[in-house]
């Protein structure tokens, strides 16, 4: 039990450094991707919230399912191999 308890707390350490490391390795990426959002946010709201050109609700919800399903796949192969590892 505590073997899995350090390596959950290393693994979330690692991750952590990982994901505020990376945007800062690749600064133009991040530039470009917030760029990408604001130019889709601009385009949004200038053709309006009642556009007739689509069927349905003008509000568009974005939820990352397969990309959640895939990671924790992923993170779960990584545990059980470090777990076997230990």
């Amino acid at each position: 039990m505590s073997s899995f308890l350090v390596t959950s707390l290393v693994l979330s350490v690692v991750a952590t450094v990982a994901l505020n490391v990376l945007p800062r390795l690749f600064p133009n990426q991040a530039r470009k991707a917030e760029e990408r959002v604001a130019r889709s946010i601009e385009d949004g709201w200038s053709t309006g919230p009642n556009r007739t050109d689509r069927p349905g609700p003008s509000v568009r919800v974005f939820f990352p399912w397969k990309a959640m399903l895939i990671g924790s796949v992923v993170l779960t192969v990584l545990v059980n191999v470090f777990g076997r590892l230990a």
